[in-house]
């Protein structure tokens, strides 16, 4: 799929996945060219016994609808990033949210790797193009890519990184990954 410039714009969404506190505000924050639209709460009582913060418990806010980013790659070649909420309790925007994506990042916790299940069986499921990234907070547990793969039981061809999500590059190499990844499936695919 050639990008080649038109009088009509392109507009990529993509979305930003995962478990709760995994950093998916962090990473639409770190790369957008404009300040995020984040809807993002302070935890409070209500959720005792909903929220499990166990690995997280410095984590005050949960985002409750979605957050909001752009990059312009070039005039008239745009992406959209729309990073999901993590808990359970808000999955039901997820349908909304993903019409027309692209594709998605999963973001990754190795202190809480079961979280992201939900997300890969989700995108597995609709057959959406996604990679596993990895964030590497300070203090986890270091794995490398194979042993992650494996402890996710991911096909082959899904891609899967490490990333620190406060760094724009890393965040870049991130969306750049997804972006080569999502148009290797749909080639595949038009095939």
């Amino acid at each position: 799929m050639d990008f080649e410039p038109s009088d009509e714009p392109v507009a990529l969404k993509i979305l930003i996945a995962g478990g709760f506190g995994v950093g998916k505000t962090t990473l639409v924050g770190a790369i957008s060219e404009i300040r995020p639209l984040r809807t993002e709460e302070v935890l409070s009582d209500r959720g005792i016994g909903i929220d499990d913060v166990e690995g997280v418990e410095g984590k005050t806010t949960t985002t409750v609808a979605m957050d909001f980013g752009r990059i312009t790659i070039r005039e008239g070649l745009v992406v959209y990033l729309f990073g999901t909420p993590g808990q359970e309790r808000f999955w039901f925007m997820w349908d909304e949210l993903s019409y027309g994506a692209l594709g998605a990042v999963v973001l990754a916790d190795t202190r809480r790797l079961t979280d992201c299940f939900p997300s890969i069986d989700y995108f597995e499921q609709r057959g959406t193009p996604f990679i596993v990234a990895v964030n590497c907070f300070d203090g986890a547990d270091r794995y490398d890519v194979e042993e992650v793969r494996s402890a996710l039981d991911l096909d082959p061809d899904v891609p899967v990184l490490m990333c620190d999500v406060r760094r724009r590059a890393s965040a870049k190499t991130v969306l750049v990954t997804l972006v080569e990844h999502s148009l290797k499936v749909l080639t595949a695919n038009q095939s």
